[in-house]
C-alpha cells in the first residue's frame, strides 16, 4: 500500500471535510426545529394527522429518492422556476441541504416525541400547583427532561444525518464522499480512497459519541455517580 499517497488521499479529503460539517450541523437544527413543530401540530387533531402522514412518508421513503425529487423534481415545475424560491433550489447545495433537514426532522421528531412522553405527569402536576404558567412549564420541566431522556437515541440520529451527507455527492457537491469519487475516477485507487474515507467517517462518528456521552453526564452527574 501507498503511503504517500494515502497521505495525500487524506489531505484532499480533508478539504471536503467542512462542507461535511456544514451540512450536518444545519440539517440537524433545522430538523430538530421543524421536528419541534411536528410535535406542537400532534396537539392538534388535524395537525395530529398532518404530522403522522409526514413522519410516514419520509421514514418510509429512502433519503437519496428525497434528495433526487427535490433537486430534480421540483426543478420540473414551472410554479417553483417561476417562484423567488428558484434561485436557491437550482443550486444543489440548497436543494441537499433542504433533503436533509426534510429528512432529519421525521426521525428527530419521533426521538422527541419519546422523550416527551417520558415526561411524568407527577412533575407537570406540581409546576401548575405551584402556579407556573403553560408556556414554563414547557421551557422550564417538559422541554429539558424531554431532551435528556431523548439524548440517547439522538445521538445515533446525530452520526446517522453525518454519514447521510456522503448522499449529496450524487447531484455534484464536493464533500468527502464527492472528492473521493473524483480522485478514485482519475486514479482507479477504490480501495485506499474509499478506505481513507471511511476512516474520517469513522474518527467523526466517534467524536460524536463521546461528545454526546460527556453531555449526558453533565447533564445527569447524579445517574452517572449512583452507576460508578
Amino acid at each position: 500500500m501507498d503511503i504517500s499517497f494515502l497521505q495525500d488521499t487524506f489531505l484532499a479529503l480533508l478539504k471536503g471535510l467542512p462542507l461535511t460539517v456544514n451540512l450536518a450541523v444545519l440539517s440537524l437544527l433545522g430538523g430538530g426545529v421543524l421536528a419541534l413543530l411536528l410535535n406542537l401540530l400532534r396537539q392538534t387533531r388535524i395537525g395530529s394527522y398532518v404530522a403522522r402522514f409526514y413522519v410516514w412518508l419520509f421514514r418510509g421513503t429512502p433519503l437519496l429518492i428525497q434528495i433526487f425529487m427535490v433537486y430534480y423534481g421540483l426543478g420540473s415545475l414551472p410554479v417553483v422556476r417561476e417562484s423567488v424560491l428558484w434561485p436557491l433550489l437550482r443550486e444543489p447545495y440548497w436543494c441537499g441541504l433542504l433533503a436533509l433537514i426534510l429528512n432529519d426532522a421525521a426521525y428527530t421528531s419521533e426521538i422527541l416525541r419519546g422523550g416527551l412522553n417520558a415526561v411524568s405527569r407527577q412533575s407537570l402536576e406540581a409546576a401548575k400547583v405551584c402556579g407556573m404558567p403553560s408556556h414554563k412549564i414547557f421551557t422550564r420541566i417538559t422541554l429539558p427532561v424531554a431532551i435528556r431522556q431523548a439524548l440517547p437515541a439522538y445521538s445515533n440520529e446525530i452520526i446517522s444525518m453525518t454519514k447521510s451527507t456522503s448522499l449529496v455527492s450524487t447531484i455534484s457537491l464536493m464533500e468527502m464522499t464527492g472528492i473521493a469519487d473524483s480522485i478514485v475516477s482519475s486514479t482507479f485507487r477504490a480501495l485506499e480512497v474509499f478506505l481513507s474515507a471511511a476512516v474520517i467517517y469513522l474518527l467523526l462518528s466517534m467524536l460524536v459519541s463521546k461528545g454526546v456521552s460527556m453531555l449526558e453526564r453533565r447533564l445527569s452527574p447524579y445517574y452517572f455517580g449512583a452507576r460508578s
